[in-house]
Formats: C-alpha cells, structure tokens, sequence
C-alpha cells in the first residue's frame, strides 16, 4: 500500500463531501423556490379552465366582447413567465446536478489511477474518525445518482408542461411533489453526519 496515494485519495474524498454538502443546501434552496412556482402555475391552470366554461354573453361583461380573449391571453402569458422561471431554477438545479458528478466523476477516478496501490484491507478500514474508503466511494456513488435522476425527472415533468394543457398544469403541482425522496435525502444526511469527524481530521 502507498501512504502517499491513500492520503490524496483521503483529501479528494473530504473535498468532494464537503462539495457535496455546499451543493446540497445550494439545490434545497432551488427546490425550495420552485414550489411556489408550480402552485401559481396550478392557480392559472384552473383559472384558465373555468375561463373556457363561462358563458360570458349571459354576464353583465357581455357588453365587452373582446373580454375574454383578453384575460385568456393575459392568463396564458402569466403561465408563460412562470414556465420561464421554473426553466431558471431548473438550470441552476443542472449546476449543482453537473457539479456533484465531475466532483465524484474526479474521486472514482483518482481511486482507478492509485487502484494499484491501494490493497483491499486499506480500502474497507475504518476508524473511530474514518468510514472507509469503500463506504465513502459508495455514498458518494449513491448521492450522484440520486440528484441526477432528481434532476431528469424534474426536467421532463417541466419540459412536458404548455399553457394548452391544463390538466397537466393543474396536477403539475403534485407530481412534482411526489418525485420528493425524504428517505434518500436521509441517507445522503447520514452519509455526511457520519464523514463530518473524517472532514475534520486534516
């Protein structure tokens, strides 16, 4: 075993899990601000919908006959900027989502360069400040595939969404809050909770 290729796999692993944990707060921040985006886009939907079912000439608004085709148009343009600032957040969703995997594209890759080096007992010790370095290479694994998958099913339910769609706006909402994993944001907690002495350790 080389000391020396254990010790720059030991600094790339604390640089990625605390990259990991800043780029972490930096998308709970973005998921945070597109919640109220989806409600104004469901809000809209539904305004739009019951638009389309009244009957305007039985209304005292009859006298204005272009009234309708106004508001649908504002409506419609209000459900197009929202689209418009979801699009923002998803783009910085893509920042994070792009730089936690070159962060652990750069760990695994940094393991297959030393991997010569680097015998099978070294990499499963652990410590009372340590996981091993097995057990850290999989969090890290686990974590980068979960804000990638986050990030193409979040894309894809947005990229599915048109202000001619109601019913897909109006459920908007609830899909995107079903595609929530409290139980891998948990781990991912874990994971950190449990690297926090080894980050420390320097």
């Amino acid at each position: 075993m080389s000391q020396a290729a254990l010790l720059s796999l030991h600094q790339e692993l604390r640089e990625c899990f605390r990259s990991l944990e800043a780029s972490r707060t930096v998308w709970g921040s973005a998921l945070e601000e597109c919640s109220p985006l989806l409600s104004s886009l469901g809000n809209l939907a539904e305004q739009l919908r019951a638009l389309k079912s009244v009957e305007l000439l039985s209304t005292p608004l009859a006298k204005f006959p272009d009234f309708q085709e106004r508001l649908q148009h504002k409506l419609t343009q209000a459900a197009d900027t929202v689209l418009s600032r979801l699009s923002e957040k998803m783009d910085a969703l893509q920042v994070v989502k792009d730089s936690i995997s070159k962060q652990v594209f750069a760990v695994f890759q940094l393991y297959e360069q030393n991997s010569d080096f680097l015998d099978l007992r070294s990499c499963v010790a652990r410590s009372a400040i340590s996981p091993s370095i097995a057990d850290m290479l999989e969090w890290l694994q686990d974590a980068e595939y979960y804000y990638r998958v986050q990030y193409v099913q979040r894309s894809s339910l947005l990229q599915m969404l048109k202000p001619d769609d109601l019913t897909l706006m109006e459920t908007a909402p609830k899909r995107w809050a079903s595609l929530d994993s409290p139980s891998r944001e948990e781990r991912i907690s874990d994971a950190l909770f449990q690297v926090s002495f080894f980050l420390e350790s320097e």
